[in-house]
């Protein structure tokens, strides 16, 4: 009763307060506590309605088309999974592709604030945490990418939210009978995060091998018990399964999509030398006798009509053309790995240039910028059906209306704020050259560095305190950054969701600086 009575009077104050256009007093300390990152949420937000105002009602990719069909017509894809498809489905009684924009916009600020709160939970500094959050906030190609009619928002929306949701429950209240954190994750917070991969997946197929990582990582967590990584993997493959029964039922093939031995063809004509590799006759017919130096950019063997494979009686993607591939590919790998590993290094050096040169080519590289005038209507043919479905979704006209001085502002500000790809180089290298430096800095007593507020082993404390959670973001950044690079090609779209994660890892490895040994009246 009398805790009813307390929270009935604290009601009241609160009401009062904000009667009289003050904050509460609780609210009013959470607002500076958190006022660095309120004003870089504030900016971001800003920027982002600025962009909605500049170009209407959104901006178009060529894949657009394709996820706008599957939204009409649903039925699983040949190259892409449905999940961005079933996404805009949502919002199609709407007819409204400005209010999907706005949405994902939306979700960009979401991952700012996953990024932000589970730093501070888990103990990072202030600074750190906002620091974090910036990329996500503000930088400029993640906004234009937000604008964008294509599924990595939504994707990366999908996976922090599933690293943040690992990486809290897992430094949990005290147990009862405990003074150390309960450290396992939950079986509810278990079935939780095996969801949000498996639509992280059926969204980018990308995502599948995230399932092992984080399975992996529950293991991890709970010292070797495995029963809360069976259920996130049972709470994954659940959904994905039902897909690929989907995918068998429309294809006759099992799978979630049918281009993996395509994009991997393409992607080992970059360095595929059949000199070396003595293909079998029904393989020679897809070698290019080009030296790779002289080669096209791996997605023009898996779209342009002058690709070996594409020259194929039937589509490009049927099952027969897709083994086809996968075994041309599969040849190329075993008969030339090092050739192999120097493709997939030097597609992920790519990430990391300090500038930002045009590749694949200059049409794909503009889709990225803001546009100065309005792009032209798509001239391949399944784009031109897209757009038909499209203006069936929007009961109205498609084309980007672009208005100043909106569109200019946010021109002028692409110019100038983005994360450099040696910045993303820093940040990814920052956790686990922290993580060594101050294991080789432990005392003879076995005492390490170690984040000042939070659960111990947030940035990899002293034994006893439970492992590091540092590895879990900082190997999904890595994952998604080899991922493409590894069976496709490197894209700058695909770099974005990488960074909240290497971000966040990089926070937890801050610790505020000891002032135990300097005097009160000399301390800052």
């Amino acid at each position: 009763m009398g805790g009813r009575v307390r929270r009935y009077r604290r009601f009241l104050r609160d009401a009062g307060a904000w009667a009289r256009g003050r904050l509460p007093r609780g609210a009013a300390g959470g607002v500076r506590r958190h006022r660095w990152f309120l004003g870089v949420l504030g900016l971001g937000a800003a920027l982002r309605v600025v962009t909605v105002l500049g170009y209407r009602p959104a901006l178009w990719f060529p894949d657009s088309y394709t996820y706008v069909v599957t939204a009409i017509k649903p039925r699983p894809d040949l190259v892409r999974p449905a999940g961005y498809s079933m996404f805009l489905r949502l919002f199609e009684p709407f007819h409204s592709f400005a209010l999907v924009a706005s949405v994902q916009h939306l979700l960009g600020l979401l991952v700012g604030v996953l990024v932000y709160l589970t730093a501070r939970r888990l103990g990072a500094p202030g600074w750190a945490a906002v620091l974090a959050s910036v990329p996500s906030l503000l930088d400029a190609y993640q906004i234009e990418l937000e604008h964008l009619l294509v599924s990595d928002t939504l994707f990366a929306t999908l996976v922090m939210s599933a690293v943040c949701l690992a990486v809290s429950r897992a430094t949990g209240p005290v147990s009862p009978g405990s003074s150390a954190p309960n450290r396992t994750v939950g079986l509810v917070a278990a079935g939780g995060i095996g969801l949000l991969v498996a639509a992280a997946t059926l969204t980018r197929t990308v995502g599948l091998p995230l399932v092992a990582l984080f399975a992996a990582w529950l293991v991890y967590r709970a010292r070797g018990r495995v029963l809360a990584a069976g259920v996130m993997i049972a709470a994954a493959l659940v959904p994905i399964a039902g897909y690929a029964l989907w995918f068998h039922a429309t294809y006759q093939r099992f799978g979630l999509v049918g281009a993996n031995g395509v994009f991997l063809y393409g992607k080992t004509m970059t360095f595929a030398d059949c000199a070396v590799m003595r293909p079998p006759p029904d393989l020679a017919v897809l070698c290019d006798p080009r030296p790779p130096a002289a080669r096209p950019p791996a997605q023009e063997y898996v779209w342009s009509k002058d690709s070996p494979l594409v020259r194929l009686p039937g589509i490009t993607f049927t099952e027969e053309n897709d083994a086809l591939a996968g075994r041309f590919a599969s040849l190329a790998i075993t008969r030339q790995p090092l050739d192999y590993l120097g493709s997939v290094l030097s597609e992920l050096a790519r990430s990391f240039t300090p500038d930002r040169p045009v590749y694949p080519d200059a049409e794909v590289y503009g889709y990225y910028e803001f546009p100065a005038t309005p792009p032209p209507p798509p001239g391949r043919y399944p784009a031109t059906v897209g757009a038909d479905f499209a203006r069936r979704y929007e009961q109205g006209p498609i084309d980007v209306r672009i208005a100043e001085p909106y569109a200019g502002w946010m021109r002028a500000y692409q110019s100038v704020a983005r994360l450099p790809g040696t910045a993303v180089l820093v940040i990814v290298f920052v956790p686990p050259v922290t993580a060594a430096v101050r294991r080789l800095r432990r005392g003879p007593a076995g005492r390490s560095w170690r984040l000042r507020r939070g659960p111990a082993g947030a940035s990899g404390g002293p034994a006893g305190a439970g492992p590091a959670v540092w590895p879990l973001p900082w190997a999904t950044a890595v994952l998604l950054l080899v991922m493409p690079p590894a069976v496709a090609e490197f894209d700058y779209r695909y770099v974005l969701p990488a960074v909240p994660a290497a971000c966040l890892a990089a926070a937890f490895m801050a610790s505020k600086p000891s002032l135990h040994n300097i005097p009160r009246n000399v301390r800052i």
